[in-house]
């Protein structure tokens, strides 16, 4: 690369000061540069100046995430449904790194000082975090309101290409390699039932139960009087409909409120399945402590959640934060026992499931993937990508085990200390 004062620099040629070590594949750009092997099965064009000048003002996956969800970042080789193998090799093989300042003011100035503009961002992008104050504190119930109706009032029918019949959000437990989708997810909901010791006339609460996947199966696998509460309004209203088609309506309720105003108490179980991760590490102690509340003595708790494979506090990258998840926080498993604990509740089992949620994230995007055409036409193809690469990366993550996934089984004891549990799990 020239080093001249003012030299023009070719895109591909900026890419060597930052991958030395070169690319895996084929790269080419709108001004004709081409760098990686030219054999390569999957290639990226970067294809205008908003694309260049999305990367460079937001450098890391935040800008390569614009460029791609704008149409400015071209993937060939893999399908935008399912982009998993590039991830993967990004992940294996691309070694960046940070520039002398020097040498990045050299490349600046070759590419135009103008491309560090930032131009607006993709619809699809939620607010930065300081700037979503006037939705409320973070974790308030407005804000929590509107983090919840970002990702989940899309759309029900593209959910339903998605997600499948079942339409559940959530990680399904796979009986084994071979097992469909919905047998996995009907596994998951029974799995749950059986932990928490569902039996004809018991009552349940589903906080956080999206489209109302447990409450139908409690009460049409066990008869349980179950009660769902969620904060899309979508959702609860799917869920109502499915309830009605099913005939459960005497058992099953879907509520679309937020699970802090439910008045009922002295439920025999409770299931909060993929709700932790939305709650707010400094809110776990009332998440838990409300949740107990309305337990039974001898009443159970199962907490289904996505974890860190540590408990050292971080936030989730931008992209996830700006355009998945809004304020959506991970922890790790020891300190969603220890937050239960502390609440007075007794944990009596938990097990990670991480391996069956990349398998639960392969086959949402395989169907993302056969849905395609009609999944763009319901929500735009620029949503569309951002699901395709959001649960690709996801997928990555769990195989890798970067995120984990727990179930935690706990009880509300009676003052004399019994749980109610048999002296061995009978699930």
């Amino acid at each position: 690369m020239s080093t001249t004062t003012g030299a023009r620099v070719a895109i591909a040629e900026a890419l060597q000061v930052v991958l030395p070590e070169g690319l895996p594949f084929r790269f080419s750009a709108y001004d004709g540069s081409t760098a990686g092997p030219p054999d390569a099965e999957i290639s990226m064009h970067l294809a205008n100046e908003r694309g260049l000048s999305y990367v460079l003002t937001a450098p890391g996956d935040l800008g390569m995430a614009r460029a791609y969800v704008s149409g400015d970042l071209i993937i060939g080789g893999v399908h935008p449904g399912d982009p998993f193998e590039l991830l993967r090799m990004m992940s294996d093989e691309v070694r960046f790194r940070r520039p002398p300042a020097a040498d990045a003011v050299r490349v600046v100035r070759g590419l135009g000082w103008g491309h560090l503009k930032p131009p607006p961002p993709p619809p699809q992008e939620h607010l930065p975090r300081w700037r979503r104050t006037f939705e409320g504190l973070r974790h308030s119930r407005s804000r929590d309101a509107a983090a919840i109706h970002h990702h989940y009032d899309v759309s029900n029918a593209f959910y339903e290409m998605v997600l499948g019949p079942s339409m559940t959000y959530t990680c399904a437990v796979y009986p084994s390699p071979k097992a469909t989708l919905e047998e996995a997810q009907r596994e998951k909901y029974d799995l749950v039932a059986r932990k928490l010791g569902l039996r004809p006339g018991m009552r349940l609460l589903d906080v956080g139960c999206g489209w109302g996947g447990m409450v139908r199966h409690a009460a049409r696998e066990y008869g349980v009087h179950a009660i769902g509460v969620t904060l899309s309004r979508q959702q609860a209203e799917w869920g109502a409909g499915a309830i009605e088609r099913e005939g459960l309506g005497d058992l099953a309720e879907v509520r679309f409120c937020d699970y802090r105003d439910v008045p009922e108490s002295a439920f025999d179980a409770i299931s909060s399945i993929g709700l932790t991760e939305h709650v707010g590490l400094r809110n776990y102690p009332a998440y838990f402590g409300f949740l107990r509340d309305r337990l039974r003595p001898g009443g159970r708790l199962l907490n289904h959640c996505i974890t860190r494979c540590d408990n050292r506090p971080r936030d989730t990258g931008p992209f996830l934060d700006r355009y998945v998840f809004p304020d959506g926080e991970l922890t790790g498993s020891g300190r969603v026992i220890t937050e239960a604990q502390d609440a007075g509740l007794e944990v009596r089992h938990e097990e990670n499931l991480r391996e069956h949620y990349a398998l639960t994230l392969e086959s949402w995007c395989g169907n993302l993937v056969d849905s395609w055409d009609a999944c763009v036409r319901e929500v735009g193809e620029g949503t569309a990508r951002v699901w395709g690469i959001y649960m690709a990366g996801c997928r990555l993550g769990f195989e890798r085990n970067e995120v984990q996934l727990h179930q935690v089984l706990a009880a509300r004891v009676d003052d004399d200390g019994d749980a109610s549990f048999p002296l061995r799990p009978d699930w």
